[in-house]
């Protein structure tokens, strides 16, 4: 198993739960945490363990974001008028590597990452590498011609796992997608409960 794989199925066993809602989670066979005290009753969390684990879960969804990636995302969102949980969100869903996961151009956030970054995906025509890239209303995102073969893809677009969300338009028999909308939390098929108010209480105490 590579490191990328086993990170990522460390996280749902740290949390204890699904997080992309696929079927190879561990978490699908031993609900319980890792490690030789997984199984021993929990105690009660504090408000600071509830806040800190929503930050953990949200943070590791996104294909496992650095604190500083997931601390700037936050900061914009804090200073931007609104509801600062909802505009995360939405922050984090205009992610390139964000809305190549959602369009099923391949099958898990952390593929989404790589993809980007090898250049396989173009934003309005143009070649952008950058996972972290913004997408802005109305932007097109397209896989190249030559990367519409690849073994990933074909899984990704044949997968009933997950359904594409309405706040993206899919185009050209599947391969390209444009951002029609920043989603709010209700918006998004997050297999499991996010919690952003908590994050929010959390960079805020």
């Amino acid at each position: 198993m590579s490191k990328r794989h086993s990170a990522k199925y460390k996280i749902d066993r740290a949390m204890g739960e699904n997080l992309w809602g696929r079927s190879k989670s561990p978490v699908n066979k031993r609900s319980y945490g890792p490690g030789q005290h997984g199984q021993r009753r929990k105690s009660k969390v504090s408000d600071f363990g509830l806040q800190l684990k929503a930050k953990q879960k949200l943070k590791g969804y996104y294909a496992n974001l650095t604190e500083k990636q997931f601390r700037k995302t936050y900061d914009e969102a804090a200073r931007r008028k609104g509801n600062t949980s909802e505009i995360l969100i939405g922050l984090l869903e205009a992610r390139l590597d964000a809305t190549v996961y959602r369009a099923k151009f391949v099958p898990t956030p952390w593929a989404a990452r790589q993809f980007v970054n090898h250049g396989h995906v173009t934003v309005n025509g143009k070649k952008v590498n950058i996972a972290s890239y913004r997408l802005r209303v109305g932007d097109v995102v397209e896989v190249k011609e030559k990367s519409r073969n690849m073994a990933l893809v074909l899984e990704a677009q044949q997968s009933s796992e997950r359904d594409i969300p309405d706040y993206l338009e899919l185009g050209d028999r599947g391969f390209s997608i444009r951002f029609v909308r920043f989603p709010e939390l209700a918006d998004v098929p997050f297999p499991v409960k996010m919690e952003p108010n908590l994050v929010v209480e959390y960079y805020s105490s």
